[in-house]
């Protein structure tokens, strides 16, 4: 699967999600099963949901104390453990245990782990049945408007971090409570040029069988109050699930801010520099000789 991220004006990159780890998080099962007493019983309160989830359960498991550990997963070789179980119809105070057969990433199996010290987490991100119009019932994570970063999405259950010693040949139960919830995503923020658009499409919502939002970030040309009748060329970016228009900045870039690396492009103070090429868009758009056209960056929320 490509998803697509917003860099500079203009630009798009495609980031590869690579198999095996899209396979743990959506639901995979583990070909190979290998006993280990070690095992983690993870449970939510009732205050939490008094009603039964599905979903993906996630334990998370880091030896970098940096961040939370539900933030350290990923494709690249920095990456800290994560193994999933499905579960449906968990009730609150009911433990899903997650064991030695619970397929994982970067370590196949919590039988893997190297005896040592590290922080744990768990997070269910929560599944809806859709009942579709074409006579399929499914059960999938809608998008909360976070783009289906299931560590950020809005709704899921999850756990304080905690500091434990890990011996995956030692017979113990470890309990975890997610009775902790992502709460919803702001609004995002408009100005004189950035206005946000959000409608309920009825095809997608027939087809779904529940009310389905399409979204999109509108960047105004420079004068657009001040001729109410013009007309102007439409530019649509593909911009997946953007919080806001990127590459967008009013306002001159703060020269104190510290410079963060980049990974992906092997770059030092990448944030500066997009903040850089950010504001001189800003700059360009609203020049006098620049072309005037509205653009828009699109949202179209998916289960999938």
């Amino acid at each position: 699967m490509l998803r697509s991220q917003f860099v500079a004006p203009g630009r798009f990159v495609a980031t590869m999600i690579l198999v095996p780890v899209a396979a743990l998080l959506l639901g995979a099962t583990g070909t190979q099963q290998r006993p280990a007493p070690l095992r983690f019983a993870v449970s939510f309160p009732a205050t939490r949901s008094a009603a039964p989830l599905d979903g993906r359960l996630l334990l998370l498991i880091s030896a970098d104390s940096s961040a939370e550990p539900r933030f350290q997963i990923s494709d690249a070789a920095n990456t800290q453990l994560v193994f999933g179980v499905d579960v449906d119809g968990l009730r609150p105070g009911q433990e899903a245990i997650v064991d030695a057969a619970a397929l994982g990433h970067p370590r196949k199996s919590i039988a893997d782990i190297p005896a040592g010290r590290y922080r744990v987490q768990a997070l269910l991100n929560r599944y809806e049945t859709f009942r579709r119009a074409d006579g399929h019932t499914v059960k999938l994570p809608p998008d909360k408007g976070e783009g289906q970063q299931w560590a950020r999405k809005p709704g899921n259950l999850y756990s304080v971090p905690r500091d434990v010693v890990l011996d995956p040949v030692k017979n113990e139960v470890i309990r975890i409570s997610m009775d902790q919830e992502i709460p919803p995503i702001p609004d995002p923020p408009e100005t004189k040029y950035v206005k946000h658009e959000r409608i309920q499409s009825k095809l997608l919502s027939d087809f779904w069988g529940r009310p389905m939002y399409l979204g999109a970030h509108v960047l105004l040309p420079e004068g657009f109050d001040q001729h109410p009748q013009a007309r102007y060329p439409l530019a649509v970016f593909h911009g997946h699930f953007p919080y806001t228009m990127g590459g967008w900045r009013e306002t001159p870039p703060d020269s104190t801010v510290p410079c963060v690396y980049s990974e992906r492009f092997s770059l030092d103070c990448y944030n500066r520099i997009q903040d850089r090429y950010a504001y001189q868009f800003y700059k360009d758009w609203t020049s006098p000789g620049f072309p005037r056209v509205l653009a828009i960056e699109i949202q179209h929320p998916t289960p999938y």
